[in-house]
Order: C-alpha cells, then sequence, then structure tokens
C-alpha cells in the first residue's frame, strides 16, 4: 500500500475546455481519481448573463481542477491553448460541432500538435447526424432513446428522471469510459484518437437490459405495464402513514417471501408472483399494510431481513443515513454537501478532494507555457 493517496489516475493530464453539465462532470471522475485537470473557463465579460446567477464556488462539478480564464476569440489565448495542448494527455471539450474547429482547436490541429492525444468530444446528438447541429438537453436525448416513454404511471404521462441518464450516465459515465479505453489505447502505441460521446448514443446503450427482456417477451410498450417500471407490486414505491415512502424490490422469491411475511400476509395467497394481472390488487394490498405504519418503523421492521425495503430519502436525509455515514459516502467541501469519489482502489486511493484553484505560473510552466505568455496569460 502506498503511504499517501495518488489515485490510479495519477501522471495523467487532461486540459478541459469548460462548458456545462455532463462534460465537466466526466472530467471531476478523472480529476476524482487523480488526474490532473487542467480548465480553461470563459474570461468573463462585462454584461455575462450567467454570471450573476451562477456561483462557481459552489459547483460540485468543478472540483480538483486548476482553472484559467480565457478569451479564446484572442490569438494570445488560442495560441497558449495550443501549448497546452502538446503537454496533455486527454483534452475534453463539449460544444457544438464546428467551434473548437473554428478556434483552430479541433481534433486535426490538436492531434498534429500532439499525436498520443486522446480527444473527447462530449455532445447531445453526436458528431454527425441529422440532429448534429440541434440544441437539446437530457430530456430530449433520453425521449429519443424510447426509455423516457417507458418511465410514469400507467396512463399518465411519462415522468422525467431527473437528469441522472443522459447528463449522467449516458454522458458523463461514456465519456470517462471512452477516455480510458483510448488512453490505454494510446499508452500502447503512442497514437491518440477522437472520441465521439453523444448522450443519445449512450442513453441507447444504457436501455440494453430493456431491450433484453423485450426480445424475450418480457417487456411491452405500454407505461407501468413491466416488471422494473413500477407496474409489479414487488418492485415499486409504497406510501407510508407519515406521507414518506419505501422502495421495494423483492424481485427473487426467497426475498419476495420475506417481504410478504414481514408484512403480516400469507405467502401462500401470493403464489404466481410474476402473473401480470395479478399485480394491480396485490399491489393495491401492500398498499393498505405499508399505509398503516411510519416509512421508519417499516425500515426497522425490515433491517436485516433481505426483503430489499429501504427508504426513500430526501437529499437532506441522506448524508445521514448510517451506511453513507459509515462509508463516508458523502463528503462537505467548500460549504457544500456532495458525493466522495468513486469507485475506490485499494493499492491507488483517491486523494481528498479539494475545492477549485487558480492556476499559477508554476503549473503553466509544467504544462510547457512559455514564461511571457504564462504572465501574459495571468495578467501579471
Amino acid at each position: 500500500m502506498p503511504s499517501c493517496a495518488e489515485g490510479p489516475l495519477r501522471g495523467v493530464r487532461v486540459l478541459e475546455f469548460a462548458g456545462l453539465g455532463p462534460a465537466p462532470m466526466g472530467a471531476m471522475l478523472l480529476a476524482d481519481l487523480g488526474a490532473e485537470v487542467l480548465s480553461i473557463e470563459r474570461a468573463s465579460r462585462p454584461g455575462d448573463a450567467g454570471a450573476a446567477l451562477f456561483d462557481p464556488r459552489l459547483d460540485v462539478l468543478r472540483r480538483n481542477r486548476r482553472v484559467l480564464a480565457l478569451d479564446l476569440k484572442q490569438a494570445a489565448a488560442r495560441q497558449l491553448a495550443g501549448q497546452l495542448v502538446q503537454a496533455a494527455d486527454v483534452l475534453i471539450e463539449g460544444f457544438r460541432p464546428g467551434v473548437m474547429e473554428r478556434l483552430g482547436l479541433g481534433p486535426q490541429d490538436c492531434l498534429a500538435r500532439n499525436p498520443r492525444l486522446v480527444y473527447a468530444r462530449m455532445t447531445g446528438w453526436g458528431q454527425h447526424g441529422p440532429l448534429a447541429a440541434s440544441a437539446g438537453h437530457d430530456i430530449n436525448y433520453l425521449g429519443l432513446s424510447g426509455l423516457l416513454h417507458a418511465i410514469g404511471e400507467p396512463g399518465g404521462k411519462p415522468v422525467v428522471p431527473l437528469n441522472l441518464v443522459a447528463d449522467g450516465g449516458a454522458g458523463a459515465m461514456m465519456l470517462g469510459l471512452g477516455v480510458l479505453a483510448a488512453l490505454l489505447r494510446a499508452r500502447g502505441d503512442g497514437r491518440g484518437q477522437v472520441v465521439d460521446v453523444a448522450m443519445s448514443d449512450g442513453c441507447a446503450v444504457l436501455g440494453s437490459m430493456i431491450h433484453t427482456l423485450r426480445a424475450m417477451g418480457g417487456w411491452s410498450t405500454r407505461r407501468g405495464d413491466n416488471l422494473l417500471d413500477g407496474a409489479a407490486y414487488f418492485y415499486t414505491t409504497y406510501a407510508c402513514a407519515d406521507a414518506r415512502y419505501v422502495a421495494v424490490g423483492a424481485i427473487e422469491p426467497v426475498f419476495h417471501e420475506r417481504l410478504l411475511r414481514g408484512l403480516g400476509l400469507d405467502p401462500a395467497e401470493f403464489d404466481a408472483q410474476f402473473e401480470r394481472e395479478r399485480w394491480p390488487q396485490r399491489r393495491a394490498r401492500l398498499a393498505e399494510v405499508f399505509a398503516t405504519r411510519p416509512r421508519d418503523a417499516w425500515c426497522e421492521l425490515f433491517a436485516g431481513s433481505d426483503a430489499c425495503v429501504t427508504p426513500v430519502l430526501d437529499a437532506d436525509e441522506a448524508p445521514q443515513h448510517p451506511h453513507h455515514r459509515a462509508r463516508a459516502a458523502f463528503i462537505e467541501l467548500g460549504g457544500v454537501s456532495q458525493a466522495a469519489p468513486a469507485p475506490r482502489f485499494a493499492a491507488t486511493p483517491a486523494p481528498p478532494p479539494q475545492p477549485a484553484r487558480a492556476a499559477d505560473a508554476e503549473l503553466l510552466g509544467a504544462w510547457g507555457v512559455a514564461p511571457e505568455l504564462a504572465r501574459s496569460a495571468l495578467g501579471a
């Protein structure tokens, strides 16, 4: 075991052209694991719309960064960025197709400067296709995937699952996976490449298990009619006496039996667990029982039973749950509660997260920036 935290990505340099949402989250994941991330942020100008509405000091996604504010419309700033490209292992950008090319920082230009560079491009619709140049957000990419249609109550409208799917899973996580795969290849043969990360693609991939169930005849296109969409009485949420909720996931027969016994119900009356025509009546019956006690009373009753019953916690409660506290799964940084880095590594633990800090001349020098150019960029 090492004597100090270093992170499995120690020594990897990531140059991020900062944007919003999934690209910064992907860069955060790499930074959390020890990569040195230098983020080029837009130099603010008088009258910028977002300046008064967005406080970067509270932005969790900026942690573990060194930050350099540049106006890339200026030739000197583009020259500086070009020097940074030469020292980077990874470049991350999240602009619409063509923006980086117009700045002279597109893949062709950057790979000419640094042939081993992994050039990761995060977009909603990808670098080509009829929608490539169109605007969009998480809800749009998820809507096109066929997955948003499946989320919600029967007869109701689709329910938005926050921005967890497209921005988080299909965006940031796919970015991290793509970068690491391309970096592994570059370390082997010295050849970098472009990684085209489209959230619309990623959403489709995240639906692979649903496509499997459809192929097996176990999934219909009717909302709220399937095993994993809340229709099953043993895989859904229930309101308790205090108007708080529990989540129930007792799919396997042994867990199903423990759930029923914990509720004081006879498992023999709930045979043929997977016959869908029985689900609505059984769901109503379980709803009646769960409504007789407060949420935490049910959770105490089911503790250690493997009935797969857990509380539905809100954002204030979650960091205080004993399991999260035991694993230090939430931390406070800069006065902001947030998730700790994950996953965890036994031999190369990640360093403690730090707030974003401004880049300095020493850092830019280590990245190969000429002293006079560094002083100019820093206003020194």
